[in-house]
C-alpha cells in the first residue's frame, strides 16, 4: 500500500468520506497472494511493489491526516476496531508446507535408505535367484518394508511433535506492545495493531509492524541485520534519508530491534504487507545445522554402520575367496544376500531414532510443565554439556523490582521512613535547605523514561502501576513521594532526550521552560533562587553511574542550603566512599545532576532531531552540579541461592557479568552464594602480565566425591581492566572458580562468552536486556528471562518464562536425555548386535549351522527390543546426576570405547554364548552333538530341518529373556538395583512381558510358523535363561559395587 496509490484512487466525489475507508479500499485492492511465491509473475510484482512504497516521503501532517489520527490521543477505540475487523490480524501467514517433500524425508530419513535397499536385495533373493524361491527369503524382504513403514510414522509423529513445539513460542511468549488510544497509554498485544496506531518505540523493543517514526531522540537506533545483515544499528530519524522504502531512516520495519533510545511511531503497514511479510512470501526457511545431540547420534549410526559394511564386505570376500571354492554347497549366492542382509541390518541399533524420538517428547512434555521453552528440544542436552554459566544480575538473579534504599546530598544520607516531603525541617535554615531538597525529587522526576499509567491516578503511590523499567520505576516513585511528578514534567517542555544504555551508562534530557509557566512561575524547581537562569535558557538534567558522570561534575549541591561548591579532591573522596559503602551493601547508586545552559550555546536554528544537535549537548554536558545520590535496592529472587548451589555442585562455574559497580556485584554474588568469601577475592592486579603462558597451569574442576575440596579462587574484574588485558592475564581468569565481572558493555560480554569457548569451555548465557543479546546469541547456549526484552528472547535458544530456577530442571533432564540415550545403546547393542553377529561368524567359520535365523534377527531389532529401549526412556534421574562433572563433548561420546566394551565383551559375550550353549544343548538332547556339526559345512546328516528351525528358536528366545538382565543392570550406571529400584520406572515391567509376548507371538502362531519358519521351545528353556539374566545381572552389580566403593581403581576407570 502506497501514498502514491492512495491519491490516485481518491476521486473527487469521495471527498467527505473519511480517509479511513479511502484507506480500505486501496488496501483490498492490493492485498498480496499468500502463495505468491510460486509465481513468477506475482513475485517480480511484489518486488516492484517494495520499490514503489512511499509512505516515508510525506510529511508527518500529511501521514496524520491520511491515517486520521492525532499523535497525541492516537486512533479511538471504534477506529481501532473496525480496522482489526478490515485489515486483519497483524501476523504474517504462515509459509504453505511441502507434503511431498516431507513424506520423502519421513521414508527415507534414519535408516530409511539402507531398509528399502535391504528389503530389494530380500526380495531378489527370493526370486529370480531363488532356485527353488524361499518364502523365509520373501518373508525377510517384507518385514523390511513392514519395517521402514513404522519408521515412517515414527518420523512423522516427531516432525509434527516438533511442529507443534515451536509454533507454540508465539502463544508462549505474547509480545506486547505500549500503544496510544483514546489520549492515554495502553498495553496491547502486537498482533492488535492496525495501520493508524501511534506506538511508543522503548529500548530493547521488537518492532511490531512497518512504523513511520514521529518522534526519536537523537541516540535512538535500530538494529536491521535480521532484514539486511549488517551488524552496525541505524540511526532513526523522522525526515526521509533516501527515497528508498528500505533505505530510509525514518522508517521502522518490523522485525527490527530497537538496541538504543526512544521514540513514537505511526504503524503504516502490518501482517503479509509489511516489509518482512511481503519478504517472506517470497522465500522459504532453509533448515538449520545440526545440533550438538544430531552429531553425535550421526555419529553413533555412521560409525556402527561403518562396522556392519566392514564385516558385511569381509563375509562377501571370504565367501568368494574360500567357502564357494572349498565347499560350493554350504553357502549359494541368495543364502549370502540374506546373510549379508542380516548383518548389516541387525547391527543397526534400528530402536535408536525411536528412543530419541520418545526421549525428546517426554523432555519437551516435563520442561513445558515448568514453564522452559526450547527453540531447539535438541538445545537441552547442549545445556547438560554446559560448564561455565555466564549470568547478568539485574532481572536474572534479581527480582527486578527495585526501590529507593538509600538518598544522600553531598555526604549526608538521608532518612526514607521519615516524611519525605519535608525533609528539609532537619536543617537549621529549612527554607534554603527545602529548595535544595526539591531539586532532588524534581530531577529524578523530570530526568526519568518511567511514567504513571493513566488509569491509576487516584491509587497509592505504592501499588500504582508504571510503565518502564524497573530503576526509573523506582527513582520515579521516590520522586512522586518528594513532590508531584507531574507538576515538573508540565513545568518543563523536552527538547533532547538520550536514554540509558549500557555503553553511555547515563540518560540525559535537555529541557525548556513551558510557555505556560513562564509567568506563573519562572523558576520553577529544579531551578534555585541562587541559578542564573531566564525563561528562555535551557535546563539539562543527568542519571548516571557515579563513575561516568563524576568526571563530568565540578560542583555539589549543600544539603543545607545555598549556592553549590566546587568539587574538590576532598570532597569527591568523601562522596565516593559514601558510594562504595552503599555498593559494599549490594546498592545499586546513580548520580542525580543538573545544569543551566544558556540559550546563546544552542543555535536557534539547530534540528532538534539530528545527529549534529545530539553531539552538540552531549559536548555541553559538562561543568554538572551533583544533586544527589540515589541507592536503589533490587532484591534477589528467591530460588537464586538454591539455583547457583545446584548448579556450582554439578561441576559448573558461575560467573556474574554485569554493568553494575564492582562492590554492588560482589556484594550480590556473595549473597548469592556465587562468591565463597569476599575477604580474599582477587583483582586485576593479582593477575601477573609478565607470567609466561606455558608456565599457567590448566584450569582443573574440583574433583568429584573429594572429601577435602580444595578452597575456590574467587576474582572480581571490570570492563575497564579488560581493555588492558594481555594473553597471559586472560589465561590466568580463565582458571578461577569463582568470577565477577563488573561493568561491562555487551560488545565484552560477547568477549567474555568466547575467551572461554575457545578455551574448550562449553558456556551458556543469561540475560534479559537488550545489553544481552549479542552474547545470549554467541553463547552455546542463550537463556533468556520470559519478562525481558523482545531482543533477548529472540536471541536466546531457551526461554524460562517462570522462575529462574527452572534452569535447574532443564540442567538436569539435559543431562538426562544424553545418559538414556547412553544406556539405550547400551541395551541395544548386546542382543541386537554382537550376539546376532557370533552366529554368522561360528557358521562361516566353524562351519556349524547358523544358529539364530536372519528372520529372528530382524524380529530382535525392530520388535522385541524396541519396548524395552523405550522404557529406558523414561527413567528417572539417578540420585547424584547433579552432582556429576559435565561431560567433555569433545572426549565423551555417546558410544564410546568403554560403552563397547561392556555391551560386546562383558554383555555381548555372555549372552551369546549362553545362547548358543543352550540351543546346542537341545540338539545334543535330539540326537545331534556338537562334534556331528562343527568343521562340517554343510554336511550335518544328522541335523533335521525340524531340529535346526526349533534349536534357533532356543537361540532366539534365550537372547530375548536374557535381554530381562541387560535391561535391569543397563538402567543404573553406578547405583545398585537396591538403590535406584524398578519401582521408579513403571515402563519396565510392562516392557519386559511386551517383548516376550512379541517373541511368543511370533513363534506359536502357525501363520508365522510356516512363514518365518519360527518354532515354540520346551518349558526349561524359558527358566533356564532367566537364571543366566539373573547372574548377568549379579556379576555387573559386582563391577557397580567396586566401582562405588572404589572410584579411581580399574574397574571404575574402565566403566562406561
Amino acid at each position: 500500500m502506497s501514498i502514491r496509490s492512495i491519491r490516485d484512487n481518491v476521486s473527487p466525489a469521495a471527498a467527505s468520506i473519511p480517509v479511513e475507508f479511502r484507506t480500505l479500499s486501496i488496501h483490498v485492492d492490493t492485498r498480496e497472494d499468500p502463495g505468491s511465491e510460486i509465481n513468477e509473475k506475482k513475485s517480480k510484482k511484489a518486488v516492484k511493489d517494495l520499490a514503489a512504497l512511499d509512505w516515508h516521503t510525506i510529511s508527518t501532517s500529511t501521514l496524520f491526516q491520511l491515517l486520521s489520527v492525532s499523535p497525541s490521543a492516537g486512533l479511538d477505540a471504534p477506529q481501532a476496531t473496525r480496522r482489526l475487523s478490515t485489515y486483519g490480524s497483524n501476523k504474517i501467514s504462515p509459509p504453505p508446507s511441502n507434503m511431498l517433500k516431507k513424506v520423502l524425508e519421513w521414508l527415507f530419513g534414519g535408516f530409511g535408505t539402507l531398509l528399502l535397499g535391504a528389503s530389494l536385495l530380500c526380495f531378489i533373493a527370493w526370486k529370480p535367484l531363488g532356485s527353488p524361491p524361499l518364502a523365509s527369503n520373501l518373508a525377510l524382504a517384507v518385514v523390511l518394508l513392514i519395517v521402514l513403514l513404522l519408521q515412517t510414522v515414527f518420523n512423522a509423529w516427531q516432525d509434527f511433535s516438533t511442529s507443534r513445539v515451536m509454533s507454540s513460542i508465539q502463544n508462549l511468549l505474547p509480545s506486547n506492545v505500549t500503544v496510544i488510544r483514546n489520549s492515554a497509554q495502553l498495553s496491547v498485544a502486537s498482533e492488535q495493531l492496525v495501520p493508524g496506531d501511534v506506538v511508543v518505540v522503548a529500548m530493547g523493543m521488537k518492532i511490531p509492524a512497518d512504523l513511520r517514526m514521529i518522534e526519536c531522540t537523537g541516540d535512538c537506533m535500530f538494529d536491521r541485520s535480521i532484514l539486511t545483515g549488517e551488524s552496525e544499528p541505524v540511526p532513526a530519524t523522522v525526515d526521509k534519508t533516501d527515497d528508498n522504502f528500505l533505505e530510509t531512516k525514518n522508517i521502522a520495519l518490523q522485525g527490527t530491534h530497537c538496541t538504543s533510545g526512544s521514540g513514537k511511531g505511526v504503524v503504516v503497514q502490518t501482517g503479509d504487507l509489511t516489509v518482512f511479510g511481503r519478504i517472506a512470501t517470497l522465500t522459504s526457511q532453509t533448515s538449520g545445522r545440526l545440533t550438538t545431540l544430531q552429531r553425535e547420534i550421526l555419529r553413533v549410526v555412521s560409525f556402527i554402520a561403518s562396522i556392519a559394511a566392514v564385516v558385511a564386505i569381509f563375509i562377501v570376500i571370504l565367501w568368494a575367496a574360500w567357502l564357494r571354492r572349498t565347499f560350493p554347497n554350504f553357502i549359494n549366492v541368495p543364502n549370502l544376500l540374506t546373510d549379508v542382509v542380516s548383518v548389516v541390518v541387525g547391527f543397526l541399533p534400528t530402536g535408536l531414532p525411536i528412543a530419541l524420538t520418545m526421549s525428546m517428547a517426554k523432555v519437551a512434555d516435563t520442561l513445558s510443565k515448568h514453564k522452559v521453552l526450547c527453540k531447539s528440544l535438541s538445545i537441552v542436552e547442549t545445556l547438560g554439556a554446559v560448564n561455565v554459566l555466564c549470568s547478568d544480575k539485574t532481572g536474572t538473579l534479581t527480582q527486578n523490582r527495585m526501590h529507593v534504599e538509600n538518598v544522600a546530598v553531598y555526604d549526608l544520607e538521608l532518612d526514607l521512613t521519615e516524611d519525605q516531603s519535608d525533609l528539609s525541617t532537619k536543617f537549621s535554615d529549612p527554607e534554603s535547605a527545602r529548595e535544595n531538597l526539591a531539586q532532588l525529587g524534581a530531577v529524578a522526576g523530570i530526568c526519568n523514561a518511567a511514567a504513571f499509567a493513566a488509569e491509576e491516578k487516584e491509587k497509592p503511590l505504592e501499588v500504582r502501576e508504571i510503565i518502564g523499567d524497573a530503576t526509573d520505576s523506582a527513582i520515579l516513585r521516590f520522586a512522586e513521594s518528594i513532590a508531584p511528578v507531574e507538576a515538573s514534567l508540565n513545568a518543563w517542555q523536552e527538547v533532547h532526550k538520550v536514554n540509558f544504555n549500557s555503553k553511555t551508562k547515563y540518560m540525559l534530557k535537555l529541557s525548556k521552560l513551558s510557555s505556560a509557566y513562564v509567568a506563573a512561575d519562572p523558576r520553577p524547581a529544579p531551578i534555585a533562587s541562587w541559578d542564573d537562569f531566564s525563561p528562555n535558557d535551557y535546563l539539562l538534567t543527568v542519571k548516571g553511574a557515579p563513575e561516568v558522570l563524576f568526571p563530568r561534575c565540578s560542583y555539589v549541591l549543600a544539603p543545607g542550603g545555598g549556592e553549590p561548591f566546587r568539587l574538590s579532591p576532598d570532597v569527591l573522596e568523601r562522596i565516593v566512599s559514601l558510594q562504595d559503602s552503599w555498593a559494599a551493601q549490594g546498592r545499586r547508586v546513580l548520580v542525580l545532576a543538573r545544569k543551566v545552559i544558556g540559550e546563546e550555546e544552542i543555535p536557534n536554528d539547530a534540528k532538534k532531531n539530528s545527529q549534529t544537535f545530539a553531539k552538540l549537548v552531549d559536548d555541553l554536558t559538562e561543568d554538572l552540579v551533583i544533586v544527589g545520590l540515589v541507592g536503589l535496592v533490587d532484591p534477589l529472587k528467591e530460588d537464586i541461592v538454591d539455583t547457583v548451589r545446584v548448579c556450582r555442585g554439578a561441576g559448573i562455574r558461575f560467573f556474574v557479568v554485569t554493568g553494575d559497580h564492582p562492590a554492588t556485584a560482589v556484594a550480590i554474588s556473595a549473597q548469592a552464594g556465587i562468591i565463597s568469601d569476599v575477604s580474599k577475592i582477587h583483582h586485576f592486579s593479582d593477575l601477573d602480565p609478565k607470567l609466561p603462558v606455558e608456565r599457567i597451569p590448566p584450569y582443573v574442576p574440583a574433583a568429584e566425591d573429594d572429601d577435602d575440596p580444595r578452597p575456590m579462587k574467587g576474582i572480581v574484574v571490570t570492563g575497564s581492566d579488560m581493555t588492558k588485558f594481555t594473553g597471559s592475564q586472560l589465561d590466568q581468569l580463565c582458571t578461577y572458580d569463582e568470577i565477577v565481572f563488573a561493568r561491562t558493555t555487551p560488545e565484552q560480554k560477547v568477549f567474555i562468552v568466547r575467551a572461554f569457548q575457545t578455551r574448550d569451555c562449553i558456556v551458556a548465557m543469561t540475560g534479559d536486556g537488550v545489553n544481552d543479546s549479542a552474547s545470549l546469541r554467541v553463547a552455546d547456549c542463550g537463556i533468556a528471562m520470559g519478562s525481558g526484552s523482545d531482543v533477548a528472547r529472540e536471541a536466546a535458544d531457551m526461554v524460562l518464562l517462570d522462575s529462574f530456577g527452572s534452569i535447574v530442571v532443564a540442567l538436569e533432564y539435559g543431562r538426562l536425555v544424553y545418559d538414556n540415550l547412553k544406556k539405550t545403546c547400551l541395551y541395544l547393542l548386546p542382543a541386537g548386535s554382537f550376539s546376532e553377529l557370533m552366529p554368522i561368524l561360528v557358521n562361516l567359520f566353524l562351519g556349524v549351522p547358523q544358529i539364530l535365523s536372519n528372520l529372528d534377527m530382524i524380529i530382535i531389532c525392530v520388535a522385541t527390543d524396541i519396548a524395552p529401549a523405550l522404557s529406558l526412556c523414561m527413567e528417572q534421574p539417578e540420585s547424584g546426576l547433579l552432582r556429576r562433572r559435565p561431560r567433555n563433548v569433545k572426549t565423551d561420546h555417546l558410544v564410546d570405547w568403554r560403552l563397547f566394551l561392556q555391551a560386546y565383551g562383558f554383555l555381548g559375550v555372555l549372552e551369546s554364548l549362553c545362547a548358543m550353549s543352550m540351543a546346542f544343548w537341545y540338539l545334543q538332547r535330539q540326537g545331534v552333538p556338537f562334534s556331528d556339526l562343527v568343521f562340517q559345512f554343510g554336511n550335518w546328516p544328522t541335523l533335521t530341518p525340524e531340529d535346526l528351525n526349533r534349536a534357533q528358536s532356543v537361540y532366539f528366545f534365550t537372547l530375548v529373556i536374557m535381554q530381562w538382565g541387560n535391561l535391569l543392570s543397563t538402567r543404573c550406571r553406578k547405583l545398585s538395583i537396591f538403590q535406584h529400584t524398578p519401582a521408579k520406572n513403571w515402563y519396565l515391567v510392562p516392557a519386559m512381558i511386551c517383548s516376550l509376548v512379541v517373541a511368543i507371538f511370533f513363534s506359536y502362531i502357525p501363520f508365522f510358523q510356516n512363514a518365518f519358519l519360527t518354532r515354540g521351545i520346551p518349558a526349561e528353556h524359558y527358566f533356564i535363561p532367566m537364571a543366566f539374566g539373573a547372574v548377568l545381572l549379579f556379576l555387573d552389580e559386582t563391577r557397580k559395587y567396586f566401582v562405588r566403593r572404589n572410584p579411581k581403581g580399574v574397574l571404575a576407570r574402565l566403566a562406561w
